[in-house]
């Protein structure tokens, strides 16, 4: 399981990443929602590294990333008299010094103390006027090791979309690269009240127009079919929309503004074997281990499970098509309700494989975009209220990225792991998994006060792993 091709280059040598000025409506959506503190959108990803990075080299190659990929200069400008879409635009106070920190942890600190400062770091917002990332990287590990904290808002990208952007930034050599091409930085322009209201304009007529041409073409299609199938759509939307029918688990009811991290690597061909061996896949695989964690940890907290008891689950689903550049945000979120009491781990994956492709053929699994251009012209108190109604009622969000295959390279130092750390948008835990190499990196991000046993879940997170790469062993 490896991500795609970097991105390709245009004439000028910029990345083919994220070139859209304007928001999708789903983007907005998580932009609006940000007014809710315990909704921000804040990713981190942690790169462990062999080695100090060169710290010239560092700022050149950060210098040379946000030439190279314009979106990294730019900022978020809110729409004129604060109503309908925002649009990104090249921020004209750009400032590297700000975006790219470097410290040193103290002596005889470990990879415990990197992520406490990771979780410091997830759990400071990003500042709304500037572009939406910082990069700090951390001297001070053992063996003299370092690591990179790449923090950046969801609203840039999708994990496909952030894995699409690594690829072409980092390096697959460990010396210099002196021929790449080195583009001009993107100029800002200015934007007068008239260009405000005549962007404005354009664009919700843009939004109007796409939803009318999408009615017309449902009608015109099969007229014969036409009501009885957009009654099944509506069906469906309410199903994708609506929260996971199964109740939480009652360990994780409390909830939070505290992001705890935990880690843990798992050998990819045997994750993956494991689900052929039940008749899934390395998804479904990944998904059964994380629901034996958490049956693990409710008997743990005193409330054992029953065989048939269903937690909710919600995972990203790519909705990526050939005509969608790289970056962005492609993704529809697919809400199930999952097999937490099943013991047997076999049965357990065939079951969540069952689930998520139903929930993959739900004919409305991206009306998030029918519905988002309406929300966010709505007040941002409800707008905020709204998404954390829809959230908030998941005990778990679990995602899994395609990584990098080979020898990748920062400045001069070997990237070890990669762990991302995804945001709690109001559920009790938000786990990622990326493939680095031969080895599936598990990021688990965790609500402090859903979780309180934090080292007693890392314990259930390894045996739900391990009972289920017993399958293949």
């Amino acid at each position: 399981m490896s991500v795609d091709p970097a991105p390709p280059r245009g004439p000028d040598g910029r990345l083919l990443w994220s070139r859209s000025a304007e928001l999708t409506g789903f983007e907005a959506l998580m932009w609006r929602v940000e007014a809710n503190p315990r909704m921000r959108s804040t990713v981190v990803v942690v790169e462990i590294l062999d080695r100090a990075p060169d710290w010239d080299r560092m700022v050149a190659a950060t210098d040379w990333a946000s030439r190279v990929v314009p979106r990294l200069r730019e900022r978020i400008v809110a729409p004129f008299l604060g109503a309908g879409t925002p649009f990104w635009s090249v921020d004209p106070d750009f400032d590297l010094h700000y975006h790219l920190r470097r410290l040193r942890l103290h002596d005889g600190a470990g990879e415990r103390d990197l992520f406490e400062l990771a979780e410091q770091v997830a759990m400071t917002p990003l500042d709304p006027s500037r572009p939406l990332w910082e990069a700090t990287v951390v001297g001070g590990l053992p063996d003299g090791g370092a690591a990179l904290l790449f923090k950046l808002s969801h609203v840039l990208s999708d994990g496909m979309g952030i894995a699409q952007l690594l690829a072409g930034l980092h390096s697959r050599t460990r010396a210099p690269t002196p021929d790449k091409p080195q583009p001009a930085a993107p100029a800002a322009a200015p934007l007068g009240p008239g260009r405000a209201l005549a962007r404005q304009a354009a664009t919700d007529l843009a939004l109007l127009g796409s939803a009318a041409r999408g009615v017309l073409a449902f009608a015109a299609t099969r007229p014969d079919r036409a009501v009885r199938d957009a009654l099944g759509y509506i069906a469906s939307a309410v199903r994708v929309l609506s929260p996971p029918p199964a109740a939480p688990l009652a360990v994780l009811a409390d909830r939070s503004p505290s992001w705890r991290f935990r880690t843990l690597d798992v050998p990819f061909d045997e994750l993956r074997a494991a689900g052929r061996a039940a008749g899934g896949s390395v998804n479904s695989a990944y998904v059964a281990a994380l629901l034996g964690a958490f049956r693990r940890y409710s008997a743990r907290c005193g409330d054992p499970l029953p065989p048939g008891r269903l937690m909710p689950v919600t995972m990203p689903v790519s909705v990526r098509r050939e005509e969608h550049e790289a970056g962005g945000n492609h993704f529809a979120p697919a809400r199930l309700s999952a097999p937490v009491g099943l013991v047997d781990p076999a049965a357990r994956i065939a079951d969540v494989h069952e689930r998520v492709r139903a929930a993959r053929a739900e004919p409305a699994l991206e009306s998030v975009e029918v519905v988002a251009p309406l929300l966010i012209r709505l007040p941002g108190a409800v707008v905020a209220r709204a998404g954390g109604s829809t959230t908030g009622a998941n005990d778990l969000q679990a995602s899994s990225i395609p990584g990098l295959q080979g020898e990748v390279y920062l400045a001069g130092a070997r990237i070890r792991r990669s762990y991302p750390f995804a945001p709690l948008p109001g559920c009790a835990a938000m786990i990622a998994m990326i493939t680095h190499g031969d080895a599936c990196c598990v990021a688990a991000n965790l609500d402090a006060a859903a979780i309180t046993d934090l080292d007693g879940f890392a314990e259930d997170l390894a045996a739900g792993f391990d009972e289920v790469l017993d399958l293949a062993r």
